[in-house]
């Protein structure tokens, strides 16, 4: 059975558990005058019975599902020939490549050699048994826990108690999986990092002019050293997220004071949805609209009076993607304007402040700590920005501060460095990871100062 239909089935068995716990649960209370002689609400020990249904069965699957198809294919490797056997680590990936296409039929069995065909149908007939047994194995379990479950259900089981011991344990679980996954992402990032900088000197890298990471194939040819000078992406990436915060920042801003402040019920309960839709479109129409639309004007626009514009320009990029985070502004913005007590507005008016100056003064300094959170955010969203940058500012690493010549980002060249076939080995290819770490940094920069004008802040208006 296929792992998905094995879901789909397991998760029917654990809702079939969760309903004979429950009529099992109020059967015991009947007799006893109503589910208040019970220790715990009905509803725990369906829970109960749910998770003991669940829990052995998805963790056997998981592990089983996580090992079975290298034993599977170590155990095939193991039956050829000596004389084909692979004798390195690339060899053998190529053989197992090739005894898993044809297994799946994409090369035909005439084409490859009798002993990797017959290498193939014993990995078919493997991975067909392997998935009866895990079949099994799981509803197995599924049926003894949830049965078992059921069986010690009675009314002087502490069921809550154990329900919420157990999902306190998945809870912390999952928060233990959330942070080493952080810590993988980073260790991976800095790993590969530290390669990089082995080979390109650090300085070189910070303050290099120049980001022409093509390195040759072979130590002779021209440019085999390249030049990995990031500035230029610095140059970019700043230029392009400042032009964005400069369109998305103050008309967020006063959008999220118009609605919470000035505008009519019935307006800002049709404004604030619409306003919100420009987060949810995707960033490819986005990309398609600057390099269609807004490209096209500007340089239509610049030339008309005299300037000379690219048809990929920085400008472009930044006022569409300026457009992009204006939700992220304004709606968290508006969400914390509101969420200041409605005591401060009136204290402020009834000592004979204008409507104005009560924003001025007191609403917006109240809620400055939501407000720079969402900035920032809007500022990470910008920074991290990928497709817009590919199709409205180009791929050229010009160092430059002018608005309307074409520039690019990090997050262009990680893509760009990462893209196709690529040995792992390579300074070129080393690189992205040095950029990733370089944004990494920056973001995490950003957090810490908006915690740090939050923390600051809220100390001052609790």
């Amino acid at each position: 059975m296929q792992t998905g239909n094995l879901l789909m089935l397991l998760a029917v068995m654990i809702a079939v558990a969760y309903f004979l716990g429950h009529v099992r649960a109020t059967g015991l209370a009947r007799p006893l005058g109503g589910i208040r002689h019970l220790h715990s609400l009905p509803f725990y020990f369906s829970m109960r019975s749910a998770l003991w249904c669940a829990l052995p069965a998805l963790l056997v699957m998981g592990v089983w599902l996580a090992f079975d198809d290298s034993i599977i294919r170590s155990m095939v490797l193991d039956t050829l020939p000596a004389d084909i056997a692979p004798a390195d680590e690339s060899t053998r990936n190529l053989m197992i490549s090739q005894i898993q296409n044809v297994a799946s039929g994409a090369l035909p069995p005439s084409f490859v050699d009798p002993q990797v065909a017959a290498a193939a149908e014993r990995l078919s007939r493997m991975q067909a048994t392997n998935a009866m047994a895990v079949t099994v194995v799981v509803l197995v379990l599924a049926i003894f826990g949830g049965a078992w479950a059921w069986l010690k259900v009675s009314p002087e089981m502490r069921a809550r108690q154990q329900v919420e011991k157990v999902l306190q344990w998945m809870f912390m679980l999952c928060a233990t999986l959330a942070i080493l996954t952080t810590v993988g992402i980073v260790a991976s990032v800095l790993f590969e990092s530290i390669h990089f900088f082995g080979r390109v000197p650090f300085m070189d890298f910070m303050f290099g002019l120049q980001w022409s990471p093509q390195t040759a194939l072979r130590a002779d040819q021209v440019a085999a050293q390249g030049a990995f000078g990031a500035v230029p992406l610095f140059v970019g990436t700043l230029l392009i997220s400042l032009i964005a915060l400069l369109v998305a920042v103050p008309v967020g801003l006063m959008s999220a004071i118009y609605l919470a402040e000035y505008a009519h019920p019935k307006v800002r309960s049709f404004a604030k949805p619409a306003l919100e839709v420009l987060a949810g479109v995707p960033t490819v129409v986005y990309g398609f609209f600057a390099a269609l639309t807004v490209a096209p004007f500007i340089r239509e626009l610049g030339e008309s009076i005299g300037l000379s514009v690219s048809s990929e320009s920085a400008l472009a990029a930044g006022l569409v993607m300026g457009v992009m985070i204006i939700p992220f502004v304004s709606s968290l913005a508006d969400d914390v304007i509101t969420a200041v007590p409605q005591s401060l507005r009136d204290g402020s008016l009834g000592l004979g402040a204008t409507h104005s100056e009560t924003i001025k003064q007191v609403i917006l300094p109240a809620a400055l700590p939501g407000i720079m959170g969402g900035i920032l955010l809007a500022a990470s969203r910008a920074i991290g920005e990928t497709m817009i940058v590919v199709m409205a500012a180009g791929l050229a690493a010009n160092l430059t501060v002018n608005p309307l010549e074409a520039v690019t980002t990090i997050t262009v060249q990680i893509v760009t460095l990462l893209t196709g076939d690529q040995e792992f080995d390579s300074a070129k290819t080393l690189a992205a990871f040095a950029l990733g770490l370089m944004l990494f940094i920056t973001t995490l920069a950003m957090n810490v100062l908006a915690l740090h004008i939050v923390k600051k802040y809220r100390e001052q208006y609790d």
